[in-house]
């Protein structure tokens, strides 16, 4: 009986079905089930791996594997166990040629995936690493690198194909050209938004000066930058306008320098003249947050004694330098006051002569 059945087994074996017999179907199963089991143990094996070096290091570099790998999974591995398992085959050429073009079309989509969620994993990073309220550049610039890669994907599916991509990207770049042409304005300033992302000149939140103009950015768009105008107003500048103007960005600065003058009577005596120099240093002494940097009798003015004095904020907030000037002010002038030295104010004096 058990040779009966042996006997049977062999026949159905030995049977050609389709130019293939029976053990090279056995075969093939075999080959099918055997890659489909080892790339999905090797492939969770290389996944915890990583993992548990994840947990021991700070580098980024081994999460932006996981997350490659993460995309390779269940139906890449079962299209994969067929074509090899078809190698055992003896295959029609129509079947041979669509194995061979649906392999490239699955290995480039699953590679395009992985690399897309590198993508996205590269974007969450950067905008976590950023202060700004707005991310629209960064998301956009993930989309044009996931567009970019599908791009390029799909044409090497079409060159295997047997499809001449050269004519066709020929085609697409005097069209390209054409568009480019039309949208100048727009992609100068797309263009310029991504200048203002990487190069940082200023980020929301920043205190700027542009020409005549100054306020805070609210907003900074892939067209256009909105700023909130020291008037009140909201204030909309393209940002080709912005990449091409100087910007004053007082929130970079550390400490705010300040120069005025004042100007004292002419008739003021030499003595006291002098005694301006140290009644002034003197009332720096005290400030705590302001320094002096140095005060001079600057210069004979058209009605005063003039006097130019330098000193540095160590606060960048402009209404804390105004609380400061505004008590520097009150000082000198109560100082003045007690030694009897008056201020100057624009007057002539006329001499007859008989």
């Amino acid at each position: 009986m058990n040779r009966l059945n042996i006997t049977n087994i062999n026949d159905l074996l030995s049977q050609v079905y389709y130019q293939n017999t029976g053990y090279k179907y056995l075969i093939a199963i075999s080959v099918f089930i055997g890659v489909v089991l080892s790339l999905i143990l090797f492939r969770n094996y290389i996944l915890n791996l990583f993992k548990k070096l994840a947990k021991k290091t700070e580098n980024t570099l081994d999460d932006l594997v996981i997350e490659f790998i993460e995309e390779m999974h269940g139906p890449l591995f079962v299209f994969f166990g067929i074509y090899l398992g078809a190698q055992y085959l003896i295959l029609s050429a129509f079947l041979d040629k669509i194995l061979r073009y649906m392999i490239v079309f699955f290995s480039i989509y699953y590679i395009i995936r992985g690399l897309s969620k590198v993508i996205d994993f590269l974007v969450h990073r950067q905008t976590n690493k950023r202060d700004d309220d707005d991310d629209t550049i960064a998301f956009a610039l993930g989309i044009m690198g996931k567009v970019t890669l599908w791009t390029i994907g799909l044409l090497f599916i079409l060159s295997n194909l047997g499809i001449n991509v050269m004519s066709l990207v020929a085609g697409l770049g005097v069209g390209g050209i054409a568009i480019a042409f039309a949208l100048q304005k727009i992609l100068e300033d797309i263009f310029s938004s991504f200048s203002i992302y990487f190069d940082k000149p200023f980020q929301v939140g920043d205190y700027i000066v542009i020409g005549d103009d100054s306020g805070t950015v609210k907003k900074i768009g892939l067209k256009t930058t909105r700023i909130r105008h020291l008037t009140g107003q909201e204030l909309v500048v393209s940002n080709r306008e912005l990449t091409s103007s100087r910007i004053h960005n007082y929130k970079k600065m550390k400490k705010r320098r300040i120069s005025f003058e004042i100007g004292i009577e002419y008739g003021t005596s030499i003595k006291k003249q002098k005694k301006v120099l140290t009644l002034i240093k003197n009332l720096f002494d005290k400030q705590e947050t302001a320094s002096l940097d140095r005060v001079h009798f600057k210069s004979f003015g058209a009605s005063a004694l003039l006097y130019e004095i330098v000193y540095f904020v160590k606060n960048k907030e402009y209404n804390d330098y105004m609380d400061i000037q505004q008590e520097i002010n009150f000082d000198i002038r109560e100082a003045f006051e007690k030694e009897k030295i008056e201020f100057a104010f624009p007057s002539q004096t006329i001499y007859l002569k008989k």
